[in-house]
């Protein structure tokens, strides 16, 4: 046991010194030495929305409604949120100790993820060669290609969902492994429940999807090669789909009840058919030569052992190299006739687009049989295969001379015009040097026999690769200390408007405030690039209606803009700028109330034709409300009577209205499933306004109306995730104790 765990302690500190090498910018203290990640979608949507949880978590409250960004949306269904995902709980609860919330704790937590993947992927390899003499190596360059690829380190951070939701496939797929190994083992797919339940937790299902099948596909064909019963497929996959499901319903449930509500329910093939072009594929040897992100690079090294494992026909390579030829396919969308094949097939796939996110399972699928191609290696007998070390050399000497006849055809046309070939010079030398690298590293070790520590030269060459690539990449990092690319306190004109204390009342902060901004500062925007926005206020927001219309029936008092004059009456309060340019911020003369009642009232027969009605100049939306249905109130020409909003927060609010006529309240507060309105104490239904809106019918004089958001489809998850999560717990347990037990009887 000491002869085992010896070495395997060795390459977890190797991988885990690596990983500090890798960080190491953003590890260290000297601010003059520290970089960040990019701004973008990991600051305008993850950073944003983390600091929203970490706000509402922090004063014991659980974040289901969100009303700081596109009108307010359910905080709980929208994914990337990952409201209950386990290692964000944990970032949140580090950085109340350490402080507050931070731009830095979630690039902590980015560094955390790559560690773990790096990790597990090598106990993946380590078991899948356990009794290999080069069993050590492989898992190490596995680990290496997992953690450091140029996927796991292109975008992925910075589409940091994406990642988290990547890195449980190692783990989830140890679980078929051991539970195949013998004999039918299910206790093991508790483990690969587990883990597919934290992948769809972390909040990027497409991610999510790709994994679960193919850890079907695998657990498929384990079943079939160890020679199982068919009904141990049907058993297995039963078990760690409902424990996955169960971990992860109380997203999953209000996830898919709000996704059937949004724009993306809308889309089309040719909306979900985008992927690579196909030169992507010369990434594979040439990375940023075609564009910013080389998501498809595992290293030349990489790539070569992973052609000899599937060469060689190792245990599993067949597997996988399918695997990554069809995800590879499948990666040009709509440019392959793979894609449209799966896309009628495949139950769930026409709810994503952006297939060139299938590269998650190409880089798995080369991680694996790179790791299983080291390996191999240490056991080649160069006597009796020499012939096929042979012809390995002479495909690598050909590779090496088509790469160099490339370089000096660049490098002549560099000379006639070096503006245009200026950037694709030095990734093409640095190709070029690997290759040559490996096309005589491999050879050598495959001449004659060499000692086992020889073969190090296996993951030593890339690490060269990957790391020159990828670490602190001009694509992925800017050269600032965190703290300076976003302030975690509101800017002057953001704080202007929170210091407005007649509250509530929305802001358009398409300039200003941008992405997801209102979240992070606690201001309510009717903007917003959360990927999920809900149809029927898209469709206020965004049409030629924006400006006059959506301003009033979103309740909005200030507009960030660079304009000096509006189109209807405003006054400039304030003037700054944001990365765009100079901007003003707008005061509204005459902004609409928050809860207004109307007393005229126009039934329109759909949301489209509410939408129509909007357009027509004789309906003036401040004294005529729209409704769905009829509200059972007479309807009068008269003014409207704005109502006293007495306490407003994202999940409650409550409005004191004082009529003299029945009339209804129109309520600036989109309409959405898990809306309920109370008037008085007593339940009442809402009825749509404006084809988006709240509405609910009152009768003349006092009333207390209150809307709560209680979902149902949240409270079904988590009474189904608190019984999964006890359940897997319990059993854990159990099987600990059993074990334990048999131990103790076996000695």
């Amino acid at each position: 046991m000491s002869r085992r765990l010896s070495p395997d302690l060795l390459a977890v500190l190797g991988l885990t010194a690596l990983w500090l090498l890798f960080f190491w910018r953003l590890f260290t203290p000297i601010s003059a030495d520290q970089v960040s990640l990019k701004q973008g979608d990991f600051s305008g949507q993850f950073v944003a929305f983390g600091g929203y949880q970490y706000a509402r978590f922090a004063d014991g409250e659980i974040p289901l409604w969100n009303p700081y960004n596109n009108g307010g949306l359910p905080f709980i269904a929208d994914t990337q949120a990952a409201v209950f995902y386990p290692p964000r709980l944990a970032t949140i609860m580090l950085a109340r100790l350490s402080g507050g919330w931070s731009y830095h704790a979630l690039e902590l937590e980015m560094t955390a993820h790559v560690l773990a993947y790096s990790l597990m992927m090598y106990a993946l390899v380590r078991r899948l060669t356990l009794k290999a003499c080069g069993s050590v190596i492989g898992a190490f360059t596995a680990g290496l290609i997992a953690g450091y690829s140029g996927f796991t380190q292109g975008y992925a951070p910075l589409q940091l969902a994406l990642l988290e939701a990547a890195i449980w496939l190692p783990l989830a797929l140890i679980g078929i492994h051991e539970a195949t190994r013998q004999r039918f083992r299910p206790s093991w797919l508790l483990l690969t429940g587990f883990a597919l339940g934290l992948s769809w937790l972390a909040g990027h299902p497409q991610t999510s999807f790709f994994i679960t099948y193919t850890l079907l596909a695998y657990f498929g064909y384990r079943i079939y090669a160890r020679r199982l019963r068919w009904t141990g497929f049907v058993i297995g996959a039963a078990i760690f789909g409902l424990i996955a499901f169960g971990l992860a319903a109380v997203q999953l449930i209000p996830g898919v009840e709000y996704l059937t509500l949004t724009t993306r329910a809308g889309f089309g093939f040719d909306s979900k058919a985008n992927g690579f072009p196909f030169q992507d594929v010369i990434q594979f040897i040439f990375p940023r030569i075609v564009s910013l992100y080389s998501p498809l690079f595992v290293g030349f090294m990489g790539l070569t052992l992973a052609l000899v494992a599937v060469y060689r026909k190792l245990s599993t390579a067949l597997f996988w190299g399918v695997i990554a030829f069809i995800a590879l396919l499948w990666s040009f969308g709509g440019s392959s006739p793979i894609f449209a094949v799966l896309y009628n097939v495949l139950p769930g796939l026409y709810f994503f687009r952006g297939q060139e996110r299938a590269a998650v399972l190409v880089m798995n699928s080369l991680a694996i049989l790179a790791g299983l191609g080291a390996a191999h290696l240490l056991e080649w007998d160069f006597v009796r295969d020499y012939a096929a070390a042979l012809r390995l050399r002479l495909w690598l000497n050909r590779v090496f001379s088509a790469v160099l006849l490339i370089g000096a055809l660049v490098a002549v046309s560099w000379i006639g015009n070096p503006t245009a070939y200026g950037g694709v010079i030095a990734p093409l030398a640095f190709s070029i040097i690997i290759v040559g690298i490996t096309s005589l590293a491999l050879p050598y070790l495959l001449g004659t026999e060499r000692p086992p520590r020889a073969f190090w030269i296996l993951p030593a060459i890339l690490v060269l690769e990957l790391f020159t690539v990828s670490m602190g990449a001009i694509s992925t990092y800017d050269r600032v200390p965190p703290e300076q690319q976003i302030s975690i306190v509101p800017p002057p004109l953001i704080a202007h408007t929170l210091a407005d204390t007649d509250k509530p009342f929305r802001v358009d902060g398409e300039r200003g405030v941008l992405a997801n901004y209102g979240s992070l500062y606690g201001l309510q925007d009717i903007r917003g690039i959360s990927p999920l926005f809900l149809n029927r206020a898209w469709n206020i927001l965004e049409s030629d209606l924006r400006h006059q219309v959506a301003w009033e029936l979103f309740a909005v008092r200030y507009v960030f803009i660079d304009w000096n004059e509006l189109m209807i009456p405003s006054t400039i309060v304030g003037r700054g700028a944001d990365v765009f340019g100079e901007i003003n911020l707008h005061r509204l003369s005459d902004p609409r109330p928050f809860a207004l009642v109307t007393y005229r009232q126009f039934i329109a027969r759909d949301d489209t034709h509410a939408l129509e009605l909007l357009h027509d100049p004789s309906i003036n939306p401040r004294q005529t409300v729209i409704l769905d249905r009829d509200p059972g109130v007479l309807s009068v020409d008269r003014p409207s009577t704005p109502a006293q909003v007495t306490l407003f927060e994202p999940e409650r609010v409550v409005i004191e209205a004082d009529i003299a006529l029945d009339g209804v309240l129109s309520v600036a507060l989109v309409d959405y499933p898990g809306w309920h309105a109370t008037i008085d104490g007593n339940t009442v239904n809402i009825i749509r306004a404006y084809g988006a809106m709240s509405a609910v019918p009152l009768t003349a004089g006092e009333h207390t109306v209150e809307f709560v958001y209680d979902p149902l489809s949240y409270r079904i998850g988590a009474v189904i995730s608190i019984a999964a999560w006890l359940s897997i717990s319990i059993a854990s347990l159990g099987l600990y104790a059993v074990s334990k037990r048999t131990s103790t009887l076996g000695r």
